[in-house]
């Protein structure tokens, strides 16, 4: 992997937001990880002569692209991460689901277990309709709550899981393929914690997402299947 494939979209003394590829994990596994974007951004910031260190506010898996806030030093990372649970920031993602969503709209409100609590909580995820293709619907999902794979876990139950998911559903079920969760972080909303400036960013979809939604269904399938 290259040193550097993330892209800084916005920076001042407190905070980053970075826009993330997929393949990058955000901080390391149990496995001790070297190359995250974490890690990755605090050697640029070192580079520069920044002492504060680069914190994560939230998280992406591995293979979901898109938009990030990181904070610099523990205190603006506390003010953002308060601001979450406070759910004053509204994240908006791109998901490519499988087959026909019906409806122009829709809520999934659904409990997802919470293994470090060991018990399930309740979870809503709003989603709109903005494209139906051949075999798939483009959808711009909203998590209202912010449980661990979310967005993956609710359109799953509802009978639409995420073209490219292997852990919530199986592959060989469908049709379509795609080298990885076809999921992206689109839009960010908050206010910024030390001048209370509302802050919007958007991040294009990624050449591969951009990729797939453009290509003939038929084309697309047969190469995501090599």
């Amino acid at each position: 992997m290259a040193e550097k494939k993330y892209r800084i979209v916005y920076e001042d003394e407190q905070l980053l937001v970075v826009d993330k590829p997929s393949g990058l994990l955000v901080i390391p596994t149990p496995k001790k990880e070297t190359s995250t974007l974490t890690g990755l951004l605090n050697r640029e910031l070192d580079s520069r002569g920044i002492e504060a260190n680069a914190h994560p506010c939230h998280r992406l898996d591995r293979e979901t692209s898109g938009l990030m806030i990181y904070a610099k030093g523990k205190a603006a990372q506390q003010s953002v991460m308060d601001e979450f649970k406070k759910r004053a920031v509204k994240k908006t993602y791109i998901a490519f689901a499988q087959g026909m969503v019906k409806g122009p709209s829709g809520d999934i409100t659904r409990n997802i277990y919470d293994k470090n609590k060991g018990k399930s909580i309740p979870a809503v995820t709003k989603y709109r309709v903005s494209e139906r293709k051949g075999g798939f619907s483009v959808l711009e999902v909203e998590p209202i709550t912010g449980r661990t794979n979310q967005i993956r876990i609710h359109l799953k139950e509802i009978g639409h899981p995420i073209v490219g998911e292997s852990v919530y559903a199986f592959r060989k079920d469908y049709k379509l393929r795609f080298k990885r969760v076809a999921l992206h972080a689109h839009r960010l909303e908050f206010r910024h914690p030390a001048t209370g400036e509302r802050m919007v960013f958007e991040s294009p979809l990624p050449d591969d997402m951009k990729d797939f939604l453009l290509a003939p269904r038929d084309k697309a399938s047969s190469k995501e299947r090599k």
